[in-house]
């Protein structure tokens, strides 16, 4: 089983949809989940006590984890000093704690396996230090240090750990972000061009293949910076 957060929409739906397609059984973890037709199970990442109470159901059912994706994000593109401090306090726990939460709570499940994967995801705003998005980078870029230093502490279980950082994919995530910023951002990608919700599940699809198992600590940009 692969567990999949922000399996609702965006990324985190998508690959859910080909992970099922490939014939992988995906518990999807979402704040809501009444739209979902796989199985999933309501889950704010941003708390503790949810994600623990998910490994708990999991431990229960005896499910063989075998992946942990952490697609769950949120994002709010403003300039630092002009975003209220609930905002920042939210997207800090969702992104950076959220990932840690996960981590910290379905990693069990692989290290009694000895082998595993975890995927979280970054954001391209991190290396390029996008304008208006310094909060949102800055819970992204908790991610990328964390997961390099997780890794070093999943090698001795065989557990790969990395991040993809996607530039702009459509996708909830860039709803009412302009064409003309989105733009600006993609030509600094090595590959200029917006990327699809595909385009990353096949780099999902190469990061838990066999094939894979001695990449950890990277993270993968789509597009390029």
């Amino acid at each position: 089983m692969f567990v999949v957060t922000g399996a609702s929409k965006g990324l985190g739906k998508a690959i859910c949809t080909r992970l099922i397609e490939n014939n992988v059984q995906v518990l999807g973890l979402a704040r809501d989940t009444s739209n979902l037709s796989f199985e999933s199970i309501n889950c704010d990442v941003s708390s503790a006590d949810e994600v623990r109470s998910v490994a708990k159901l999991i431990r229960k059912q005896k499910y063989n984890v075998e992946a942990v994706i952490n697609a769950a994000g949120i994002a709010s593109m403003n300039l630092a000093l002009t975003t209220p401090s609930a905002v920042a306090e939210k997207i800090v726990q969702t992104n950076l704690l959220g990932t840690i939460y996960c981590c910290q709570h379905f990693a069990p499940f692989l290290i009694r396996n000895k082998k595993g994967t975890i995927i979280n995801f970054s954001t391209i705003a991190v290396s390029l230090g996008l304008k208006g998005e310094s909060i949102y980078a800055a819970s992204k870029a908790g991610v990328e240090g964390f997961s390099r230093a997780f890794a070093r502490e999943m090698s001795d279980f065989n557990i790969s750990v990395n991040c993809i950082a996607p530039g702009p994919i459509k996708t909830d995530l860039i709803r009412g972000v302009s064409e003309k910023k989105i733009s600006k951002v993609i030509s600094n990608q090595i590959f200029q061009k917006q990327f699809m919700p595909d385009d990353i599940c096949d780099l999902v699809e190469m990061l838990v293949g066999d094939s894979a198992q001695t990449l950890s600590g990277q993270v993968f940009h789509v597009g390029g910076v």
